[in-house]
Order: C-alpha cells, then sequence, then structure tokens
C-alpha cells in the first residue's frame, strides 16, 4: 500500500477528524485539536462530558459508528484494550458499518498491548475506502501513545511514540503537533505502544524510588522542600523530582498539590505495568522491578486509591507527608525530629496547606497536646503565622516533639 505525495499532507481547512475518547487526556487534546482549527466530531460515554463540547458548537454523536461515518481521521484514546476493541469492533463500533469506511486513517493513543495494536490494525487494513480517496486503497492505522500526562495534554506539549507506516506517520505529523510538541517515531505496528510500555515501567520504578527517597529523607529530619533542592542539582535529578514531585506543598500545578487529583491514575498506571509484564512474558524476559512496582500500585487500587494520581505512593505507601519548610530554632515543619520544644501546622477542612505550612498526614508517632509552650523569638514568629492561618479558617495543631529529638 502506497500513498502518493498529494497525501503526505493532511489540511488543516478540509480535515474531518473524529475524537473517541474525552476523559482525563482526550478532553485537553480533543481542544486542542479544535483550537488548531481542525473540524472536529467528538463521542464519549459520559454525556455530561459530550455537552461540553456541543455547547461549543462541536458535533458529538452518540456512537462511533456515526463518528466514522463523518470523519476522515479517527483518533481514540481509551483507558484500556478492551474499551478499544469495543470501539472499533463492537456494536455500533468504528467497524461496524460494512466493507466500506469513511475514514482512511485510524490513530489509536491508547495504551494496550502490542499484540492487540497489530492484530486490529491488520484487521482495519482489510477493509475498503467509500470513494476514491487518491493516496490510499485501504484505510491505514497508526499506535500513537503519548507522554507527559494531563499538564501536557492541556498545555499541547505532549510527546507522540508512532508505530505503523513511516510514510503515514509523516503525513499525519501535523495532528500530533497539534496536540504535542515532540513526535518519535519507533518502527513498525505495535512498536509506539510497546515503546509507551517500557516508558511507563521505568517512570513508575522511578516514582517508587523518589518516593521512598523523600520520605526517608522527613524521617531523617530532611525537609522535602531541601531534598528537591538536592536532587535537582545533582545525581538524583529526574521528571519525578523536577517537573512531578509527590510530595505535597512542594511543586503547584502537579496532582500532589491538589490531593491526588486529576492526574495518571494508580488504576492505570497497575494496568500499564500489567501489559508491560504480559510483554515481557512473551518474549521470556524477566523484570523484577515491573512485578514489585505492580504489587505496590495493586496495593493502592486494593485500598481505594485506583482514582488517584500514581504519585499517591509517596503518602499512602510510605507514609509521607507534606514538604514543609525549615523553621527557626531548629523546628522542621514537617513535622519529623524537630529539636524545638514543639511543632505546629494550621490546617484546612482537607487537611491541605495553608499558607506553605505542611500539614501531618500520619500523626501515628505524635501525640497532640493543645498545652505545649513554645517561648522566645521562634514561639512569636510560630503563633504569628499561626494566626494568619486561623483567620484564613485552618485549624491549628501543635505537636510535642521534645521526646524525639532526645
Amino acid at each position: 500500500m502506497s500513498m502518493s505525495p498529494e497525501g503526505r499532507r493532511l489540511s488543516i481547512g478540509t480535515l474531518r477528524v473524529g475524537f473517541i475518547g474525552l476523559g482525563n487526556m482526550g478532553f485537553h487534546m480533543a481542544t486542542n485539536l479544535i483550537n488548531a482549527g481542525y473540524t472536529v466530531t467528538v463521542h464519549d460515554i459520559d454525556p455530561g462530558t459530550m455537552k461540553k463540547f456541543s455547547e461549543r458548537g462541536v458535533p458529538a454523536k452518540e456512537t462511533p459508528r456515526e463518528v466514522a461515518e463523518s470523519s476522515d481521521v479517527i483518533i481514540t484514546m481509551l483507558p484500556s484494550s478492551s474499551n478499544v476493541l469495543d470501539v472499533y469492533t463492537g456494536q455500533n463500533g468504528l467497524l461496524s458499518s460494512g466493507n466500506h469506511l469513511s475514514p482512511w486513517l485510524f490513530i489509536d493513543s491508547s495504551t494496550i498491548d502490542p499484540q492487540t495494536s497489530r492484530l486490529l490494525s491488520a484487521k482495519v487494513s482489510k477493509y475498503h475506502l467509500k470513494g476514491k480517496k487518491g493516496y490510499a486503497e485501504n484505510p491505514i492505522m497508526l499506535d500513537a501513545p503519548v507522554s507527559g500526562g494531563v499538564p501536557a495534554a492541556e498545555a499541547g506539549t505532549l510527546t507522540f511514540m508512532i508505530g505503523g507506516m513511516e510514510e503515514t506517520y509523516l503525513a499525519a505529523k501535523p495532528l500530533f503537533l497539534s496536540m504535542g510538541k515532540n513526535t518519535i517515531y519507533c518502527g513498525g505496528t505495535g512498536n509506539g505502544v510497546a515503546a509507551k510500555l517500557c516508558n511507563n515501567l521505568a517512570m513508575a520504578i522511578s516514582m517508587l524510588g523518589v518516593s521512598e527517597a523523600f520520605a526517608l529523607g522527613q524521617s531523617l529530619g530532611i525537609t522535602a522542600s531541601t531534598l528537591t533542592k538536592v536532587f535537582n542539582s545533582s545525581s538524583a535529578r529526574c521528571w519525578i523530582s523536577d517537573s512531578y514531585n509527590p510530595v505535597p506543598g512542594v511543586m503547584a500545578g502537579v496532582p500532589s498539590s491538589r490531593n491526588y487529583d486529576c492526574g495518571f491514575t494508580s488504576k492505570l498506571m497497575a494496568k500499564d505495568l500489567t501489559l508491560a509484564m504480559a510483554a515481557a512474558t512473551e518474549v521470556g524476559f524477566k523484570c523484577p522491578f515491573t512485578s514489585e512496582a505492580y504489587d505496590i500500585y495493586k496495593k493502592m487500587c486494593d485500598e481505594g486509591f485506583g482514582s488517584k494520581d500514581f504519585s499517591c505512593v509517596f503518602r499512602h505507601f510510605y507514609s509521607g507527608i507534606s514538604g514543609g519548610m525549615d523553621l527557626p530554632g531548629g523546628l522542621d515543619a514537617s513535622g519529623r525530629k524537630g529539636k524545638g520544644k514543639g511543632v505546629y501546622q494550621f490546617v484546612d477542612k482537607y487537611g491541605a496547606n495553608v499558607d506553605g505550612y505542611s500539614p501531618i498526614y500520619d500523626t501515628n508517632d505524635w501525640s497532640p497536646s493543645g498545652d505545649v509552650y513554645v517561648g522566645g523569638t521562634t514561639g512569636l514568629l510560630i503563633w504569628a503565622v499561626t494566626l494568619a492561618g486561623l483567620l484564613a479558617g485552618g485549624a491549628l495543631l501543635v505537636y510535642n516533639t521534645s521526646a524525639l529529638a532526645q
């Protein structure tokens, strides 16, 4: 199957794009395509999400089949292999309208296993196109998972890892660059999702390593804000430490700053690790770190944190606390190994940070005491800042750390 030169560019003005899957990632990806000037039609199982697009004048269809009938290119962004197969091959799916299809290009940005991706691509290529497209006789499929998370999806700075025919990738590159800033051609069909699984495997293990180091540092009396400076100026620097810090109160705009909501969920990470282990088994490769990481994220899901961002392991597996800041007199706002007469904090009703000081999420090591005396200059500073927090609607918690310092 070849593509003629006139098919190497996808014109924004005439190309009709169907987008299916408007979750945390897909919502922003579809929005960026619309903002870039593409004619977009959408579908999602959530009527409320589709309403947000229809209120903007964007056509929202009830089924994937209806999207396919009015599109030249289809992009899917779905949670799992079963969701992808249902959207493509299920009743009223993308391939349910007979042997002839309107879309000439299908792009799946979901993270699924390479074998399913290859089988689905082979199935798509057996269909015929409605009318003469000029650049292909049969529909073509690319696997194009992404990296960068929700912040990058919103900012339009995603990285796409693409598998499939290289000339098709080159033709579709303007589409990818409307949603991201990097495109990497990974080779044949299925190689895009294979690269994504390797990427997420490394990301999961990195998150666990960084979270473990932060939690240990806090136990040794080092605030996470200080340790972050060390990491990002030293050999431990990585994407987790400088762009996706798991410690609440250290970095703005990341899931840890919003109670681990609106990110890449622990459930999805456990799913991707399962896929990575299955792919490794197929080729006889042992990956013990991946297995251990999966056990931890499975535990997070079992304990009710599956919908929280995967960085929540810092708090809910390692019992880490908020980042905090160093106070005069040896007091550590993180509450670990304080050397003064007490450690204070004030928190809102969600236990969230107020004015940059850190809540204590795991109080098993401390006994709340309302009559702890903190005197001198340090005491004046503490009570002045605390008063500001109370006026902001917070709650005062005082912990006696004298025993810990001995």
